[in-house]
This record gives structure tokens, C-alpha cells and sequence, in this order.
């Protein structure tokens, strides 16, 4: 199927950057969406950012002007620039992938392949 990685997160003070990233791999046929969220204790999880295989992005309002997602479809990877972070965006970041892959001898779709997650930390 697919398999997801996350990597990037940390520990950064307020007003600093980070740069996350994740890897999808598998018998992947076509990745048709990329989703960041993060979940932070005691909250729900909440969508961040997503992209789509068209390059079409979309934004929480909280990120906004602060995050950018793109992706690099050759490298079946998406990335989430971060900057301006503050103790808000302190969560587990994980990705989500919405695709297309291999399955014996057919293509099948699912939207609901993660990662294990990576922990971003904003110290004020």
C-alpha cells in the first residue's frame, strides 16, 4: 500500500522556522491530495494544510501568510514551510495522503493512509 514519514519537527523558539516534511512510498500509482494536520494535547486534530496533485492549496485561517505547503510529485513528497511559529502551533504534526496505488493486479484509492507523526515544540 502506501507508507507515510514525517520528519522536520523539533523544539523552536517563538518567531522561528521550521521546515516539515513527509515521504510517501509504496506501489503508488498517483498521490491525489496531501493534507498536513496537527493535534495538540487535550484538542482535536485539525486539518493545516492540504494540496492537490494540481497544486492546489488550501489553509487554516490560524496558518495563513505564516505556512506554505507544496509538494514535489516526482518525489511523491510534501512539505510544510513554517514560519512565524508561536506556542500555538506547538502539536504532533502528521500527515495525510489521499491515493491512488497498486493492489495486486488493480489500482485502488484511499484517503486515509497517515504517518506516525512528528512533534513540533514552540518554546515562548
Amino acid at each position: 500500500q502506501v507508507q507515510l514519514v514525517e520528519s522536520g519537527g523539533g523544539l523552536v523558539q517563538a518567531g522561528g522556522t521550521l521546515r516539515l516534511s513527509c515521504a510517501a512510498s509504496g506501489r503508488i500509482f498517483r498521490i491525489n491530495r496531501m493534507d498536513w494536520y496537527r493535534q495538540a494535547p487535550g484538542k482535536q486534530r485539525e486539518l493545516v494544510a492540504g494540496i492537490t496533485s494540481g497544486d492546489n492549496t488550501n489553509y487554516a485561517d490560524s496558518v495563513k501568510g505564516r505556512f506554505t505547503i507544496s509538494r514535489d510529485n516526482a518525489e511523491n513528497t510534501v512539505y510544510l514551510q513554517m514560519n512565524r511559529l508561536n506556542s500555538e502551533d506547538t502539536a504532533v504534526y502528521y500527515c495525510n495522503a489521499d491515493a491512488t496505488y497498486l493492489s495486486g493486479a488493480y489500482y485502488r484509492n484511499r484517503n486515509d493512509f497517515w504517518g506516525q507523526g512528528t512533534q513540533v515544540t514552540v518554546s515562548s
